[in-house]
């Protein structure tokens, strides 16, 4: 049974993604927003709404490792698996300035949580720091995005009618909400029965099932060659897992934070996304680095055991 309600809160994390996505770009492109801010905002931070009502739900019910292991692990997926993934079907082109600030809010939001995991716990007034930071970022990208031009691109398929996307929006919520209760009780289920950590499993399992509607935009977006929408929507997800999901987390509900997340699982994100901010310099990330990061991504998989 748990095994079931492991893959139903996967497909309901899957299609949901894909709807709210969906509905999102559709309302988003009715604003005349450019391709790298749907990339990085609505697209990024849409595919990333099965990790927030995951770790929501976790955190509450109190499975604080799961709620931790869930965005430390879908940022290191994101980056690791995903771009990798990505590359490997279609080198990715970097360009524009405009990805050196966002690389930089990305970073800067991964270090920032070493002083707060340092202190054994998120508390309230850390989240409501991050939080606010989140929407600081916000605003600066709405504003800098005035002077890009508009978004032509078809990813992901945008509905025409705004009503439409609206509803597009709301079932995809709630196949999220459905999705992530099911996900979160049979992965606790299955790590109880096993004798795996709920760490573990939050930075495995859950974290790679919340981390399915990055890896079906980015996979279209490398098909189609729309590189904005593929590196964008990485970038965007990283910065609203820590600083969105983890901060509205922590203001609900404090997180403790275990000594492997500190020692182990953070310092390899950080790690990561420099990696990332240094390959985004070069003018492609091409097929050979796409298998690397694979391999790298196995490699944590089997010592994060």
């Amino acid at each position: 049974m748990e095994y079931l309600m492991l893959l139903g809160g996967l497909a309901g994390l899957f299609f949901g993604g894909e709807s709210l996505v969906r509905g999102s770009v559709g309302i988003a492109r009715k604003l005349s927003m450019s391709s790298l801010l749907i990339g990085l905002t609505v697209v990024g931070f849409g595919t990333s709404t099965p990790e927030l009502l995951v770790s929501l739900d976790a955190a509450l019910r109190g499975v604080p490792d799961i709620a931790l292991g869930n965005v430390i692990g879908s940022n290191i997926a994101n980056i690791l698996l995903i771009v990798g993934v990505s590359a490997v079907v279609w080198p990715i082109a970097v360009s524009g300035g405009t990805l050196g600030r966002d690389t930089a809010v990305m970073l800067g939001a991964a270090v920032v949580l070493v002083p707060f995991f340092a202190l054994g716990d998120l508390g309230r007034v850390a989240g409501g720091f991050m939080f606010a930071a989140l929407i600081g970022y916000l605003v600066f990208a709405y504003r800098q995005s005035r002077s890009e031009p508009a978004s032509s691109t078809d990813l992901p398929e945008a509905v025409s009618n705004v009503w439409l996307s609206i509803v597009w929006v709301v079932a995809g919520l709630a196949m999220l909400m459905v999705g992530a209760h099911y996900l979160v009780d049979g992965a606790v289920t299955i790590a109880r029965t096993f004798g795996v950590s709920e760490a573990f499993i939050g930075l495995t399992i859950v974290a790679v099932g919340t981390s399915l509607p990055e890896l079906a935009t980015s996979l279209i977006a490398a098909l189609k060659k729309q590189s904005e929408i593929a590196i964008g929507n990485i970038i965007g997800s990283n910065i609203f897992n820590i600083l969105g999901i983890l901060g509205l987390t922590a203001v609900v509900s404090p997180i403790p934070v275990a000594d492997r997340f500190l020692m182990f699982d953070l310092p390899v994100m950080i790690a990561v996304s420099i990696g990332l901010t240094l390959m985004l310099r070069r003018p492609q990330i091409g097929r050979i680095p796409g298998i690397i990061m694979l391999l790298l991504y196995a490699g944590y998989v089997w010592t994060a055991q």
